[in-house]
């Protein structure tokens, strides 16, 4: 709880408009995209850095829990204020503060939406390829604090390959600024990729230096159609064998598509067993090369047929029928949770094959989607949580997938983060010192444990049962 008598303090910093605090203002910041909900006692809108110091400050003094929050569309609970205490929304501070075209980067606040800032590129030729496929809602901040992902991490990398420095406000109020404006850059220890991925645990950040690429001049984009799941999960790996790095690999097995289909009108055959979606891109001259033998390996691993997009709205109805896929199974099911564990490329067969037999093992019906040329797999599970059988079978299920995931070498999260639906998993996938270790650095960081209690490591945080 936050003392009442802290109340007039924090709306001195922010201001009248800047203090949430009726049920209705709170219930709306109590949750993210998991099934997952947890009322704060007070919602803050910061919209300055002197600002976050003073919350922060302040906040030290009274032990009271401060968890950062972007647009709350987080899938592992990394938002949730299990602990009460003041949520800290980022989205009034949404300034783009510079595009610095010579030097192909950028300086943005962390309330910048990650769609918004993608159409400020465009009119000088850039890009910034980390694209989460909540990106039209998901802000920046929230990208950096979860080490986010998207289709692209494939041939581009993820968000922690495109952070270059960040200013961060630390647990007791301090201001330190990490990296620089460099792409070269090995002063000291990395603290730029510490606070990236370190969702809201070890300190708030308050602004984000980030590298950028030219737009590549030309785009292909292809619809691979496949009776057999298996086939579809072969040729992922021997379309990287052949020396294509696409720009994309989606995978979705039917009852994505159907869901898809279902949804949005796309054209995807309701009686394939799976669908890879691939984009190729670069210079106009290389591009028939590299379709032309993306079409060979497909057809030596069994395709049923390749489809080339001929116009602009085919490829965008490909990609909404593949963003908007986790909203469309909300039609199938109740209730829904997508996961997220990594393996290598070369045992994603394997791992799509065994998340299948863990679906048929508890009875449940799971969707596999991936981000397959990186090994990212989201298994989809559907079910009813007012079911306590049901929940049950669910978190048997999931325990399953992670562990079959480490056992082929993967992790227990490729770009949702630990959170807190992943804590009570982190000792599988950390060695005993490696634990010590991240515990000594939110320690550290954070002595207090103010900040995001309960996610990864540390704090006092509930746990999901």
């Amino acid at each position: 709880m936050i003392p009442a008598t802290l109340l007039p303090h924090l709306e001195n910093v922010v201001g009248p408009t800047g203090l949430l605090t009726a049920p209705e203002d709170l219930m709306v910041y109590s949750y993210d995209a998991t099934l997952l909900e947890h009322r704060p006692d007070a919602v803050l809108l910061p919209r300055t850095t002197q600002q976050i110091t003073d919350i922060l400050r302040l906040a030290g003094e009274n032990g009271t829990p401060v968890v950062p929050r972007g647009a709350g569309t987080g899938l592992s609970g990394g938002s949730i204020p299990v602990s009460g205490g003041i949520v800290l929304s980022l989205t009034r501070m949404r300034h783009i503060l510079e595009i610095d075209v010579q030097n192909l980067t950028a300086r943005v606040q962390p309330g910048v939406v990650n769609a918004d800032f993608q159409v400020a590129l465009a009119p000088p030729g850039l890009f910034y390829p980390p694209d989460p496929a909540s990106m039209k809602a998901c802000t920046l901040g929230g990208n950096v604090a979860m080490s986010a992902g998207g289709p692209r991490c494939l041939k581009y990398g993820g968000t922690k390959d495109y952070v270059l420095g960040l200013e961060v406000v630390l647990a007791d109020g301090e201001v330190i600024h990490t990296g620089g404006r460099t792409v070269k850059n090995t002063t000291g220890y990395d603290l730029t990729r510490l606070f990236v991925g370190s969702e809201g645990t070890l300190g708030v950040i308050t602004e984000i230096t980030l590298r950028l690429l030219p737009q590549p001049e030309a785009k292909r984009t292809m619809l691979a159609i496949f009776d057999d799941l298996d086939d579809a999960s072969r040729t992922v790996s021997a379309i990287v064998a052949e020396g294509i790095l696409p720009t994309t690999l989606e995978m979705m097995d039917n009852l994505l598509i159907q869901c898809a289909e279902d949804f949005t009108g796309a054209g995807l055959p309701r009686d394939a067993a799976a669908i890879l979606l691939i984009e190729v891109d670069g210079f106009e001259e290389a591009l028939d090369r590299q379709v032309a033998t993306v079409q060979e390996v497909c057809a030596a691993q069994g395709v049923r047929e390749v489809r080339a997009a001929t116009s602009a709205k085919e490829v965008d109805d490909l990609w909404l029928a593949r963003r908007t896929i986790i909203g469309a199974v909300a039609r199938r099911r109740p209730s829904m949770v997508l996961q997220d564990v990594t393996v290598p490329p070369s045992q994603l067969p394997e791992m799509v094959a065994r998340v299948v037999e863990i679906g048929q093992q508890y009875e449940l019906p799971i969707g596999v989607l991936a981000h397959a040329g990186d090994g990212n797999l989201h298994p989809l599970i559907l079910f009813d949580q007012r079911d306590e059988e049901e929940m049950a079978r669910e978190r048997e299920a999931e325990a399953a997938i992670f562990a079959v995931s480490l056992e082929l070498n993967g992790t227990l999260t490729g770009e949702h983060g630990i959170g807190l639906t992943k804590r009570k998993y982190l000792p599988q996938a950390l060695s005993p010192r490696e634990m010590e270790l991240t515990r000594g650095l939110k320690a550290l960081l954070d002595p207090r444990g103010i900040l995001n209690p309960g996610k990864i490591v540390g704090g006092d945080g509930e746990q999901p049962a």
